[in-house]
Parts: structure tokens; sequence; C-alpha cells
């Protein structure tokens, strides 16, 4: 080990009972049950129910509940308490408003902390004092300390611990000390948070996810194919923008660019204005509970018709310089006849309907006007210098990969892409050949180089982030074409077809999933595939736990777009040390609900695996960690004994 990082970490450690201690310290960190983990998936937006599957930790903060108080308290009580610990702020002046006396108040205030001490010793049972003491509220740390660790045998302190919560209530902190539990609770439930997937488009609130995600305690998130769209445009890809743009109109949710991220979109109507009426085929979808006017619909309207044809337009030539995409076949604008208003697609005529080519010139379909160009500038540099939007972006890069591998299992918004026999899909890229783990990487490499290099805009890395969109071997696609094109202007159904690559139906096989797991070095016996991406239709009988149990997929439609299908408002996943559970959810109608009356979203828990013994942390991802810190550490030790012959400190 290099002398000198020996040198610098003797600094730190400057006694041998430091070195020591450590040591004991870590060792006895191994020992400790594993975290539980908690897995959630495609999110798109939808921020309050997202927000509601945290805070309840997918229903481990009920279990917990339930645990302590279940022979001392009625079922009403316990959702009453549970409640509590989810919304403590609202929860609180609800109940404040139903007492009649400040006596009574007094009282509940009295029970609800000696329930709450309760709750955070028995949620933080499995960790250190340390690791607690770093989820308590700063404010009442040695208060808490105080209460959590009473002893009292002798009855010498009785008084003193009476004191203690009579002055927390007299003085007006009580409602400040309960918020704060409620939030330690919710901390302890669950150690860390995976995100596979899709933060961004659909629902209306994706910054406040991302808001929620850069203050969590503990996080990482495996892109997907809209999140590297949003990624891809920050890097200076005009083609990802204008995709973002399209759906965000097509989805009603243009707020998000211009009131959430501060874009100003007023040049893009203008053009819209100018060029495009309305058209059956653009209008938004619309929400229930909007109060848009007829006229702010038109412009929607308009507006996606302008972006959708610049978009077209800004594909052909990344498809024409870019032949390793194999995507010729979407040069979709050179494949029409203008004057029959006819296409011809996988040489296939079809008649064109809702057709809004104002801005086409046929003998240079794929040319932007010259309004069109500077538009579409002003957008990207209104994009790339939004503050709150890269301090996102930032954050998605340095807390998501396009997958990981994390206690023994691999994490993977999309698919791993496969050809009909079960074989990794091959694709060359600057003439070398690529499949697999190996593929996987170069994209991630592309990717990363984009984002760092946003000046370069007509480069491969910057084209990659748009092909991870929509290419055929995209591990985030999947499939072999998007045809959002001939869903606007085709009415015949056939050619909105998009085929999906085989993975999605090879996955249901065990053996397919273990070569997976090999291919990305996982045990095949113990490893497990969490996936997103696609909706699980449990309303048609589909099980999101495939393959004996290797394979789970839990995108099960948090995204109200899918609910009609999928039947369920989304899946979750907790692993904690005994194994894993996979929750279905009902759909989340509001806070109010749960605040009022005392209605969760948890449906079915089914047990995927069980661990023959529990699982503590030595077997873990941070077990790893800190067996690499006890060998640095046991390393100091020799190092500065073998180079002194003494005991520490060496002057």
């Amino acid at each position: 080990m290099n002398s000198n990082y020996l040198d610098l970490l003797a600094q730190k450690y400057d006694s041998e009972e430091k070195v020591v201690t450590e040591i004991i310290n870590l060792k006895a960190i191994l020992n400790l049950p594993k975290g539980t983990e908690h897995f959630v998936s495609d999110l798109h937006g939808e921020y309050q129910a997202f927000q509601h599957v945290l805070r309840n930790g997918s229903g481990n903060v009920k279990v917990k509940i339930k645990d302590l108080f279940k022979d001392e308290l009625s079922e009403k009580e316990l959702n009453e308490f549970a409640t509590l610990v989810y919304y403590p702020e609202e929860k609180i002046q609800l109940i404040k408003n139903n007492f009649g006396n400040k006596k009574e108040l007094n009282q509940w205030y009295t029970d609800i902390i000696e329930r709450m001490m309760k709750l955070v010793s028995y949620a933080s049972s499995k960790y250190t004092r340390s690791k607690l003491r770093k989820a308590l509220p700063k404010q009442f740390v040695f208060i808490i300390e105080e209460l959590l660790y009473k002893t009292d045998q002798f009855t010498n302190k009785k008084d003193y611990y009476t004191k203690i919560v009579q002055q927390i209530i007299s003085l007006c902190q009580a409602d400040k000390l309960i918020i704060g539990l409620a939030y330690t609770t919710q901390r302890l439930v669950v150690d860390h948070l995976h995100v596979v997937g899709d933060i961004y488009d659909r629902g209306p609130d994706p910054d406040k996810i991302m808001e929620t995600l850069v203050n969590y305690h503990s996080v990482d998130i495996q892109w997907g194919n809209h999140d590297v769209l949003w990624i891809g445009a920050f890097a200076g890809s005009k083609v990802c923008l204008a995709n973002i743009i399209r759906i965000c109109a097509r989805y009603n949710n243009l707020d998000i660019i211009e009131d959430a991220y501060g874009i100003n979109l007023r040049p893009l109507l203008n053009l819209a204005e100018k060029y495009y009426d309305d058209n059956p085929a653009f209008r938004p979808k619309r929400h229930s509970d909007e109060k848009q006017s007829d006229h702010e619909h038109l412009q929607i309207t308009k507006i996606h018709q302008a972006i959708s044809m610049i978009q077209f337009k800004l594909e052909s030539p990344i498809i024409k310089r870019r032949p390793c995409f194999d995507m010729s076949e979407r040069l979709l604008l050179e494949k029409i006849d203008y004057d029959k208003n006819e296409i011809t697609v996988y040489g296939k005529k079809y008649p064109l309907e809702n057709t809004c080519f104002t801005t086409i010139n046929p003998e240079h379909p794929n040319q932007l006007l010259e309004e069109e160009e500077q538009v579409i500038q002003r957008l990207l540099f209104s994009f790339q210098h939004s503050e709150k939007l890269a301090r996102h972006m930032n954050f998605l890069m340095k807390k998501g990969s396009l997958y990981l591998k994390y206690n023994g299992n691999l994490l993977i918004h999309g698919c791993i892409p496969l050809d009909e026999k079960g074989n990794m899909e091959k694709m060359v890229i600057e003439n070398k050949t690529y499949a697999g783990n190996d593929l996987l990487d170069i994209f991630e490499h592309y990717l990363r180089y984009a984002f760092a290099h946003p000046e370069e805009t007509d480069d491969l890395a910057t084209d990659m982030t748009w092909y991870l969109w929509t290419g055929e071997y995209s591990s985030l696609f999947g499939k072999r074409e998007m045809t959002t094109f001939e869903r606007y202007f085709i009415k015949d159904k056939e050619t909105h077809r998009e085929r999906k690559n085989p993975y999605y139906y090879l996955r249901e096989n065990e053996d397919i999933c273990r070569k997976i797991l090999t291919e990305f070095d996982l045990s095949p016996d113990h490893g497990h595939i969490i996936n997103g991406h696609t909706p699980v239709k449990e309303i048609n009988g589909e099980n999101p736990i495939k393959a004996n149990g290797k394979m789970i997929v839990i995108d099960g439609g948090f995204s109200k777009a899918y609910q009609s299908t999928t039947g369920i408002a989304g899946y979750t996943l907790l692993d904690n040390s005994f194994g894993m559970q996979l929750i279905a959810h009902k759909h989340f109608n509001s806070k109010y609900d749960v605040l009022c009356n005392g209605m969760d979203v948890l449906s079915v828990k089914r047990l995927v695996d069980k661990e023959l013994e529990r699982k503590t942390v030595r077997e873990t991802n941070v077990g790893e960690e800190l067996l690499k810190e006890i060998h640095i550490l046991n390393s100091l030790r020799e190092y500065r004994y073998m180079k002194g012959h003494q005991k520490f400190p060496l002057n």
C-alpha cells in the first residue's frame, strides 16, 4: 500500500488507541442486521403518490407500529398514530383543533412523546448509536438521547425525566419534537432508497420528486429512458429537448418547463401561432382537475405540432451521420409523397391524416426553417442555463447509472438487449463490437462524456444520448422502433405497434435470468434482477415475480396514464435482513384521505425470497467497503510499527 497515503492517514489516526477503536467499531458493525432497502420505479412526476410511499416506507412504518402497540391500541388508534408519523405537521394541527382544554392537550402530548420514543427506539434497534444520532433532529439530540436511553432502576431520575417532558410542553416545543421524531422514524425504517428509473415525464411534478431525492439521506438512481432524455437535452442534444417539450405538450404538462424550471416558451408559441391551427391528433390530454380554457388548449395544440415537426427534422441528420444506429427506415419525412399525401413505411404505402407539414419543403423535407432553428437554439440556451435544472441534472449524474450491482442484485430500468435465442445482442460502435455488460458500459461512457462536454452538440456522444431514447439496441428503449410519427399521422394501428426486444418474454425464463446475472458477475443462485420500464398488467393476471423469483418487475403504474391498464398504482419492493417483499399499491387519492379518513394505499404483500439466515451488514456492499477500511487500518498499524518499531505516535 502506498506509504504516502498511509502517512496521510496516520495524521487522522495519530495514536494506536484511535486505530484500534475504529477497527473494533467497524468489525462490530459488520455483524449488525443489514438495513432495509426500498425500491421504487417509474414515478413519472407523480409526486404526491411517491411522497406517501416514501413516508410510510411501503408499509414498513405501519408494521413497526403494529408490532409495538397492537395490544394497547385499537385499529383506529393505530391508524391515527401511523398518520401522525406520515404527515406530522398537518395531523398535529387537526388533532389540536379537537381538544377543548389545555390540560387534555398536554396529556396527549405526554402520551404521544412517550409513544414516539418507543417507536424510534424500536426502529433504530439494529443501528449504532452514532447512526441514530445523525438521524435525530439536531436541536433535540441531547433531550431525545436522555429519554431514549433512560435507566431508572433505583428511581433516582424519575422526576428528572418527567420534568424534561413537562418543559418541552410548557416551552411550546412539543410540536417540533413530535415532528422531528416522526421524520426520524421515516428515515430509520428505510436505510437506503433505490429509484429504478423514470422520474420524469407524464406526471406534473418531477421537479418536486427531484428536490425530495436531493435531500434524501441515502439514495441511488438507475436512469430510465425519460431521465436520459432530460440529461441528453441538458448535455446539448436539441432532438432530446424537442422530445421533452413534445411529451410535456402531449400530457398537458408544459408548466414543468415554464414554471418549475423557468424556461420561456413564448418564442415557440409565436412560431406555432404563425404556422399551425387546431389538429385533433395533437390536442393535449385533459386532466380531470384542470381549469384551462379552450383558447389555452388550442395554444398547446399548436405548440405540440410545432415542436413535433422540429423533432422529426432534427432526427434525420443524426440517422444519416450514424450508420451504426441502423435507423435509415426512420427517415420518414423523406418517404412521404407530398402530392398524394401518403407515405411508404417498410415497403407499404399508407394514406396520411391530420398532417401539419406547413413548414416542410418537399425538396428538402429535413431542413429547418430559419425561425425553427432560432427557436430551438434559444430553448436549448434557456434549458442549459436554468439553475434549478442544472442542480437536478448534476444530481442525476452524481447518483445515477445505467445499471447497478447492489447487494448481489442487478438493478436496471429497461432491458439487457437479447436476440431470439437469448444471446446478448451485439452493436458495432466505431469498429468495435459490444454486447451485454460491455454495451451498457459504453453507453454510459458516452452519456457521461456528453454531459461533461455540453459545447459539443453534434458529436457521437451527444447523438448516443438520443439513441438511448429510441435505438433498437438501447438498454433503455428495448424496442425495434419508436412509432411516434405513425401514431400521429397514420390511421392503421398496425403501424403503431412497437416490437419489443426478446428480453421481455425471455425474462420469464429462469435460465435466461441466471445467464444475465452471470454476465454481470453476480451469483445466479442468490441474485435477482430488479426491473422497471414496462407496466405489469396485474388486471390481466400478469405476475410481477418471474423466472422463479429471479426477475422482479416493479413498474405497476405510478403514472396515472397507465393505471387503467395495470389495475393498480405501482409496485414497490422491500429487502431487509429477513428477505424480500413486493408490495402492490392501490390508487392514491389525496393526502386529505389519509389525514382525515386514515385511508392508506397499501394492497397485497408478496414474499419474494426469504433468507434462511438473517443477512448481516458483512454480506452487503456496505460490508465490502467496511472490510476494505479494516484492511487499510490494519495495514496502517503494521506500517507504522515496521517503520519505527514502536507504538503510535512516531516522533
